[in-house]
């Protein structure tokens, strides 16, 4: 789709102009579903006492946790392109609350298992980021734009593993036991996701010029018909091997770090005998390097593209995989907890500059189809997570054996990265959409004053 007035210049403070807000909504959203999505994770070894749950039931509700995502994000990249980001975020966050609030009635396997899968959905939450930031911001910053709020957005996986203990101990301040504490404790997210939902809806737009059916009744975007339908997006979206190589690509870097958010807390917890709160805060730490981590894949995506265009954006998401498999191959060699804590650090750095990288080449493959490659791209990761997580179900393999085999994996789905290629003609369009927004970019900085730069 051809969206008109697009920034070409992202500036933080701002909360004034259509795009700006969508930029803040969107990431905060985005972190928000973390707390529902993975707030259970932390809180694992409590739960697993409670309902009497071994290493393979365990393993079998991560896998549900992020499986029925794979077919959320599918269909919500096609919500997108029909009924616009802002209506398929509002019904995402207030239906997605629902499950993260009942999850405290589980008193089985069974019944916890459908609970995790069921909220699992709120994890599609990051196409409508992804799709949001791609129609709101011009080519010379889109990567970063789609870096910081993806970002932003996963680094809510970092404050759930270290504030939902402390929601806990709040809980049980009141005098109720663990059993009802967790339960009571995913309340609370629950909430937050409702009201997060309603703000979405009355403060954000799906484009710089208005909402989609607006944009439609004047005639600057295409009918939501069968000519240009959302099926008709997905097939074409389905037919490109590149989307099917950035797939592959996701599913190990985004992949990873879902199955790291989901067993973190319980490997650090289990392997040096920590406490729940300390080995959350750990855990924690691999996430809250989103605070820039992908941010700077962005923004690498976004150099080398002004360097060597688009193969410069291709060639550092596979210089950023393969430095993220390597590194995780070293996590899992770790025997201390100080070179444990390094390394899972380094590691952290690395897969999620990957992810950025990775959504600093998806707006390009196919503008018409935009919310059909984000969609697969992103579900992409859930598969990872969900291939992954047979990894760690297992009876037979340690956390670390499981690690040191995924590590191998990334190294070889690196090579995956360099299958995607583009055109000379839509290289050089491309690259003269980059100069254009960039120019303009310069000008208006050198027309306004230094104190509104």
């Amino acid at each position: 789709m051809d969206i008109r007035h697009k920034a070409n210049r992202i500036r933080l403070a701002s909360f004034s102009t259509p795009q700006m807000r969508a930029f803040h909504l969107s990431w905060f959203a985005f972190h928000i579903c973390f707390f529902g999505w993975f707030g259970i994770a932390p809180l694992m070894a409590v739960v697993r006492d409670d309902l009497g749950l071994t290493k393979t039931q365990i393993g079998n509700t991560i896998i549900a946790s992020v499986a029925i995502t794979i077919v959320v994000r599918l269909v919500i990249g096609l919500l997108c392109d029909r009924i616009g980001p802002r209506r398929a975020y509002t019904w995402l966050l207030c239906l997605g609350s629902l499950p993260v609030m009942l999850i405290g009635l589980a008193d089985s396997f069974e019944t916890f298992l459908l609970a995790r899968l069921a909220i699992g959905a709120i994890g599609a939450s990051f196409v409508i980021t992804q799709y949001h930031s791609s129609i709101m911001f011009a080519p010379n910053v889109v990567g970063t734009a789609n870096a910081t709020t993806a970002g932003w957005g996963n680094l809510g996986g970092g404050t759930t593993q270290i504030l939902m203990p402390l929601v806990f101990s709040g809980v049980l301040m009141l005098g109720v036991s663990e059993t009802l504490g967790w339960r009571l404790a995913m309340v609370v997210p629950g909430i937050v996701l409702f009201l997060t939902g309603i703000a979405y809806y009355r403060l954000t737009q799906d484009a710089p010029d208005g909402n989609f059916d607006e944009l439609r009744a004047r005639g600057e975007l295409p009918e939501a018909s069968r000519e240009h339908g959302a099926f008709q997006s997905f097939a074409a979206a389905a037919k490109d091997i590149r989307v099917w190589a950035l797939f592959l690509v996701y599913a190990a870097c985004f992949g990873v770090e879902l199955t790291i958010n989901n067993i973190a807390a319980i490997y650090f917890f289990d392997t040096f005998s920590l406490s729940l709160a300390t080995a959350g805060l750990i855990a924690g730490l691999f996430g809250l390097m989103n605070l820039f981590a992908r941010t700077l894949g962005g923004i690498f995506s976004d150099l080398f593209a002004r360097k060597s265009g688009l193969k410069g954006r291709v060639r550092w998401l596979f210089l950023a995989m393969l430095c993220e498999g390597v590194a995780l191959i070293g996590f899992a060699q770790m025997q201390v907890l100080a070179m444990a804590i390094g390394i899972m650090l380094v590691f952290s750095l690395f897969v999620q500059m990957a992810e950025g990288a990775t959504f600093g080449v998806v707006p390009f493959i196919n503008k018409q189809a935009l919310g059909a490659v984000a969609g697969i791209v992103g579900a992409g990761g859930n598969a990872g997570a969900v291939a992954a997580g047979f990894l760690f179900r297992s009876e037979s393999l340690t956390y670390q054996e499981g690690l040191f085999y995924l590590g191998i994996a990334v190294v070889l789905i690196s090579v995956a990265a360099l299958a995607v290629r583009f055109t000379p003609a839509v290289e050089a369009e491309e690259e003269a959409a980059y100069r254009q927004a960039a120019d303009a970019d310069d000008d208006k900085a050198g027309a306004a004053p230094i104190a509104a730069r």
